[in-house]
């Protein structure tokens, strides 16, 4: 581990303040995948540059019905205040460059062939160049670690820098313990939190491309994880779940990133997904877990669905015993990509009930969508999808979007649909919904009378509807 320290000295209104910045970062161990597209350059203003592991990482891409596996890049490093990016395109001439999310705003001159740029918080970011999404560079700016435990405790199961093999593949960890990956540990194996409390899984280290599953938590309660890189991260019947500043990349068939099933009380704050399936899902009853659930928040997130959806709720529970799925809320999220070619599993913000699920309480808010290759921007059905449920579901109510936008040219028809008038889509409002910088409204000056406020949104509400109102 490297860490570099700069005091600023600052005079405001006469009184000196002390502001401390720091940059740490970290070697790759010997025998780990890298990747040589890009040299990616760090410091702190005034000091010398630190080039950075650049690790292999895969996703997915898909032309036409095939599925490709790909090579990009990905690199992380933690600091605080202030600090310089230089990111070396070593594959050719750098013609057009960008760092996403878009709504970062993050300024960048190109010279040569580097990108140069500064952040001033920590972000988890995407740095691409001639247009080419499958070569990018996954950039996680970390904030600094704080509280890392202490290494001889014997409730602390710690990997250091490193190569770690795992017997068997799978780590499973008791109640009551803390696992630690510090930065430049890369571990070879699953991390399974099962029937168990009072579990941390934290650090900057990576569970390896190739293991899939990566973190799987199931059975289990008081669990938190955070910092890690790792391929999926799934919670099952579980409750009280914080997942912090996890980076979820996958490139493998039915690659979800981080699903919920059955499992209540479930916190989701500043990940990053970008998956070969739906980057966050959440379900009833599935597989060997039974129940609804409630109360799962996910925030300050980016998603990136290089299949499937980036958010989807509701097509999984228990037809003999129906479920309720409440109390959702998905909020300040960006996401750069939604890719499907198959109409039924479309749509950014997806709520699809099946398995007489009834699917109520759910908030949207904050949401920039960036133009994505093929898919939705919004779907709402009640649906029997014979392939996967055993009934339609029974409603979908009340539902706010509330400061969404949509900012591209590639969305198709996105719809609203009810099954039938026992089983119905209500009580639905769009609030300050903006489709290219337009905000779409009942009460719009430019639509015509005889249009419906969905047709200005590029949207077809079916039968089976109640109450879906579109708010300035």
């Amino acid at each position: 581990m490297r860490k570099y320290i700069l005091l600023l000295f600052l005079v405001l209104a006469g009184h000196t303040v002390f502001a401390e910045s720091e940059l740490v970062t970290w070697c790759a161990p010997q025998g780990v995948d890298l990747n040589d597209d890009f040299t990616v350059r760090v410091r702190k203003q005034g000091q010398d540059w630190i080039t950075l592991p650049t690790y292999l990482v895969k996703v997915d891409e898909v032309r036409e019905t095939r599925h490709h596996v790909e090579n990009a890049s990905m690199v992380t490093f933690d600091f605080s205040g202030n600090v310089e990016v230089a990111v070396t395109y070593n594959r050719g001439t750098v013609n057009v460059a960008r760092v996403r999310p878009l709504s970062y705003n993050i300024p960048f001159q190109v010279k040569g062939n580097t990108v140069y740029f500064s952040l001033n918080r920590p972000g988890n970011l995407s740095v691409e160049v001639n247009g080419d999404i499958f070569h990018n560079l996954h950039l996680f700016a970390n904030p600094l670690e704080t509280n890392v435990p202490d290494k001889n405790s014997p409730d602390v199961i710690y990997y250091g820098p490193g190569v770690h093999d795992i017997p068997n593949g799978v780590l499973k960890v008791p109640s009551g313990k803390t696992v630690y990956l510090a930065g430049g540990a890369v571990l070879m194996g699953r991390v399974v939190i099962e029937n168990v409390h009072d579990v941390k899984l934290i650090g900057r280290g990576i569970i390896n491309y190739t293991v899939k599953g990566g973190i799987q938590i199931r059975n289990s309660r008081n669990i938190y994880v955070e910092g890690i890189v790792a391929t999926q991260c799934a919670t099952g019947g579980s409750e009280n779940v914080t997942i912090r500043n996890v980076k979820s990349i996958s490139y493998y068939g039915w690659g979800d990133g981080m699903n919920v099933f059955a499992s209540n009380n479930v916190l989701f704050d500043g990940v990053f997904c970008r998956n070969s399936d739906d980057c966050t899902t959440v379900y009833g009853t599935r597989f060997d877990y039974v129940g609804g659930c409630s109360n799962i928040t996910m925030q300050n997130a980016t998603l990136w669905a290089d299949v499937a959806h980036p958010i989807f709720i509701g097509i999984h529970g228990n037809t003999q015993k129906p479920e309720i799925l409440e109390n959702l809320n998905y909020i300040n999220i960006d996401i750069l990509d939604h890719k499907e070619k198959q109409v039924d599993y479309q749509g950014c913000l997806a709520i699809n009930a099946g398995d007489n699920n009834l699917i109520r309480k759910v908030r949207f808010e904050n949401i920039r969508i960036e133009d994505f290759r093929q898919g939705q921007l919004v779907n709402l059905r009640i649906f029997y999808n014979k392939k996967y449920c055993t009934a339609p579901g029974r409603g979908i109510e009340d539902v706010l979007f509330k400061d969404i936008s949509y900012t591209g040219e590639n969305a198709g028809l996105s719809i609203i649909e009810g099954y039938s008038e026992e089983r119905k889509v209500k009580n639905i409002r769009f609030e300050n919904l903006r489709v290219n910088g337009k905000v779409i409204y009942d009460d719009m000056p430019d639509k015509p009378a005889w249009y419906k406020t969905s047709d200005m949104a590029g949207m077809y509400i079916g039968p089976h509807t109640e109450n879906i109102i579109f708010q300035k």
